[in-house]
């Protein structure tokens, strides 16, 4: 069954798979809402170097053509989604096609860059009422962990296989020069991984353990120094296709590819790694997550992570709302902070950071890379069973991405501990 919710013509929603974006907000409360959201945000968009053009042919903000724009399609619908639910009504908005831009990334840059200003002081104290509140459902106990990675990254293999790179390295690459192009993204993510595994003193002999499988190319280039790696994943779909990638090199006898929750692990490792696993662990569960790497981890080892970043004060803000993200991207996710993961490591493990690296302009690059490369492959994504809303969903989560990155709000960190007492 499908909706005509009249966005753009010849399209529809279908209200079976996406029933949040098929359905405006009609009740009371968005009616009431719909108007001083409009008035917020055209506020907001009026100080900001970027453009609101409405159907009627009025521009709000910007008079120069070439910033960033906004197109409008349908603003009273925008503005009871922003009224009802906040920034989730302004994603599914987009989703629905109620408004559109030719630089979705500029836009949420500008947009990201001034987060914390958006919405006037004197409102800001109403957040704690006003904002959507995280499902329980979503908590990552060992059941609901492996449902919530499913729903992404076991959408098919062959849709990121679309836009990844030969690696299929699903992180933060790094480049050796800013801007990058996609000829050297393989290289850039090879690159990245080394760096993590020289930081881990990952040699022949070494004990590996990694904690987030992706799709083995960690597995694959840290056995080829001569290591025996164990690594643990709750995607089905990344397991079966990294244990073919590993065997195609050669190098099944010295990786074991399982399914297996990250508290359930056991084992003396002398090196212990895990690229942008953090983020799915979520928020009551860091400290668990670190103790169990302090607990793999052989006194004179080392632990290596890739984290991506927020601001500690938007952390504490956000750590118990529901997000866009959270519900249409990556369920029971929260990005932590720099003071949230020392402070986490220093009250609950042993282990003490011996160095980190920030390479957040390199993620900007890297998403970059992605989306552009998504969308030129949207066709054959379509031809997998992927409908129009699912392209612009992600379309829009990768350009969002991209602007937190580049906005500076976002940051990631190569982040190397070791266990206090231990060999540095």
């Amino acid at each position: 069954m499908t909706v005509d919710i009249a966005r753009l013509p010849g399209t529809s929603i279908s209200a079976e798979r996406w029933p949040d974006v098929a359905r405006v907000p009609s009740g009371p409360v968005s009616i009431v809402a719909a108007p001083i959201a409009d008035r917020l945000f055209r506020n907001a968009a009026a100080r900001l170097p970027l453009r609101m053009v409405y159907p009627d042919g009025s521009v709000v903000g910007a008079a120069d053509p070439t910033l960033p724009t906004m197109v409008i399609h349908r603003p009273d619908r925008l503005a009871r989604r922003i009224g009802r639910y906040g920034l989730i009504g302004f994603g599914e908005s987009y989703m629905a096609g109620e408004w559109s831009s030719d630089d979705l990334a500029g836009v949420l840059t500008e947009f990201a860059g001034s987060v914390g200003d958006l919405i006037p002081r004197s409102l800001q104290r109403l957040r704690p009422i006003a904002v959507v509140r995280q499902p329980r459902s979503q908590l990552n106990s060992r059941e609901q962990a492996r449902q919530n990675i499913s729903e992404h990254y076991d959408l098919s293999n062959d849709l990121f296989g679309e836009f990844l790179d030969e690696t299929m390295t699903y992180s933060s690459a790094v480049f050796d020069t800013l801007p990058a192009t996609r000829a050297q993204l393989a290289d850039a993510q090879r690159h990245k991984i080394d760096r993590l595994l020289d930081s881990a003193k990952v040699g022949p002999g070494s004990r590996v353990l990694e904690i987030g499988t992706g799709w083995g190319e960690l597995c694959i280039r840290a056995a080829s120094r001569g290591a025996t790696v164990r690594s643990v994943t709750l995607s089905a779909e990344q397991q079966q296709l990294a244990r073919q990638r590993v065997a195609a090199q050669g190098l099944s006898d010295r990786v074991d590819i399982e399914l297996l929750d990250y508290r359930d692990i056991d084992g003396c490792y002398d090196a212990v790694v895990s690229v942008e696993m953090i983020e799915a662990v979520g928020y009551r569960f860091w400290p668990k997550y670190f103790q169990t790497l302090d607990r793999l981890v052989s006194p004179g080892g080392r632990v290596a992570i890739q984290a991506i970043t927020m601001p500690n004060s938007r952390m504490l803000a956000s750590r118990n709302t529901y997000t866009w993200i959270q519900k249409y991207i990556f369920p029971g996710g929260l990005l932590p902070s720099v003071e949230a993961i020392i402070g986490v490591t220093e009250a609950h493990t042993r282990l003490r950071t011996v160095e980190m690296t920030s390479i957040g302009p390199h993620y900007a690059e890297t998403l970059r890379l992605w989306r552009e490369r998504f969308i030129e492959r949207w066709d054959a994504a379509s031809a997998l069973g992927f409908d129009d809303v699912f392209q612009r969903m992600w379309e829009l989560y990768l350009a969002y991405s991209e602007a937190g990155f580049r906005s500076g709000y976002l940051d990631v960190f190569q982040w190397t501990f070791a266990p206090a007492g231990g060999s540095r």
